[in-house]
């Protein structure tokens, strides 16, 4: 376990010096009380005056002082700027491929090339049999470099599961049936097949997209909307409010 420093009364009472030191490289007047010492170790130590800056609260002026040994002569090692308890931060800097959101891209924006994406695996790879490989072409979507992989199948199915498009969105709870049993209702292939498929009314909301078996809305193909019956008349309506002019 290290020693801790001792305290240095030399160092203790060069306070103006420090404070010169820090007034020397901050802007007038930001150089504030004198917060303390705090030793770095034997004949070492850091200075700290507030800062008044409005832009940096919480901030602290530090200049670090030394001595030889047997020396009363004190000198300045350097005066600059730190965070204290609750200073205000910059947010940490975040990569440009992990600062993009969903929905963020915009026209001629390209996003950067990941070759370790979680939700891709390797897609076909040529076996040398030709009656093989074209089939596997025709499969496989000719031969695309990457496929998802079940984990990127099954955010993809989670994330649209809960949107708008998912069984809990307020116009599928409202529906009277489900898309499953609707005659514009698009299965899709593969393996998420059983539980989505794309829209194809125009007349919906979801035209074009992925919803779910168990989502719904008013222009599903078997509903009808409630069809009041006319009301019978039993005998003639003479008006009485009704006056002719005779000419």
């Amino acid at each position: 376990m290290a020693t801790p420093a001792r305290a240095d009364a030399t160092l203790a009472a060069a306070v103006d010096l420090a404070r010169a030191a820090a007034e020397g490289v901050a802007e007038p007047g930001t150089v504030g009380e004198h917060l303390g010492l705090q030793m770095v170790q034997d004949r070492v130590g850091t200075h700290f005056f507030a800062c008044t800056s409005a832009g940096y609260p919480g901030w602290r002026w530090a200049v670090t002082v030394a001595r030889i040994p047997r020396s009363k002569t004190v000198t300045v090692d350097e005066a600059n700027l730190v965070p204290g308890e609750g200073a205000l931060l910059s947010p940490p800097w975040v990569p440009y491929a992990d600062r993009l959101a969903p929905g963020d891209l915009s026209v001629g924006d390209v996003l950067p090339y990941r070759p370790d994406d979680p939700r891709l695996e390797h897609g076909f790879e040529a076996t040398g049999d030709e009656d093989v490989d074209q089939m596997a072409f025709w499969e496989l979507g000719l031969g695309r470099p990457r496929v998802l992989s079940a984990e990127g199948r099954e955010e993809a199915a989670q994330r649209w599961y809960d949107g708008e498009n998912g069984p809990t969105a307020e116009m599928a709870v409202r529906a009277a049936e489900h898309c499953t049993t609707c005659g514009f209702y698009l299965p899709m292939a593969g393996a998420l097949r059983h539980a989505f498929g794309v829209c194809a009314n125009e007349w919906s909301p979801s035209d074009g997209r992925v919803v779910s078996l168990d989502h719904g809305c008013g222009a599903h193909s078997e509903v009808d909307v409630v069809r009041p019956e006319p009301e019978a008349l039993t005998a003639p309506i003479l008006d009485d409010l009704r006056v002719d002019l005779l000419h």
